[in-house]
């Protein structure tokens, strides 16, 4: 699958708007991540990109029930065994590093963007680990969120949890515009 299909199958399956920024900036994640451990930057990427694509259809069924389309689309099995393995919910054991960093920045990204959207600014441009942190402690706040989540996968990663938050800030920064946190 190219980026093209990989874009075409997730706007099959997602029409919300919030959805698709998501997996924009998840994207964003992976492919940094592969280039900070010389993996293949356009497979990560892709995996970021779909790994929630069929969530509007199957909701928490989802990326289980996903899994039939993704081989049907010529998706490798290393991928959909990495898409798979990115909630606790579906059991699947998290043993490649595109498995591991895929959990560790699906939650976080979407913290990152929750937190970025709340600050005056609007923006991914200004934020800093330590506001991340800071928002983490409120219980309340984008409590959708899993916070354990955000902890285990920097822990499966073998990372600091602060130097984690760091690199999914960079990220997304690189694509802020195409997912709304570009400030105003």
């Amino acid at each position: 699958m190219d980026r093209d299909a990989a874009w075409d199958l997730l706007c099959e399956y997602t029409k919300g708007d919030g959805l698709r920024k998501h997996g924009l900036a998840v994207e964003a994640v992976m492919r940094h991540f592969a280039r900070k451990h010389d993996e293949d930057e356009d497979a990560w990427g892709i995996v970021g990109l779909i790994h929630d694509f069929d969530y509007e259809v199957h909701g928490e069924r989802h990326p289980m029930d996903g899994e039939p389309i993704l081989r049907e689309r010529g998706l490798s099995e290393h991928a959909i065994v990495a898409i798979q393995g990115h909630g606790n919910h579906t059991g699947v054991a998290r043993e490649s590093l595109m498995a591991k960093v895929l959990y560790s920045v699906d939650e976080l990204a979407g913290f990152v963007t929750a937190v970025a959207l709340v600050r005056p600014s609007k923006s991914v441009h200004d934020l800093e680990p330590r506001s991340v942190r800071k928002k983490m402690k409120d219980k309340g706040f984008a409590r959708s969120v899993s916070r354990e989540d955000i902890r285990q996968g920097a822990e499966e990663l073998g990372v600091d949890l602060n130097d984690h938050i760091a690199d999914v800030i960079d990220a997304m920064r690189g694509v802020a515009g195409e997912v709304g946190l570009a400030g105003e």
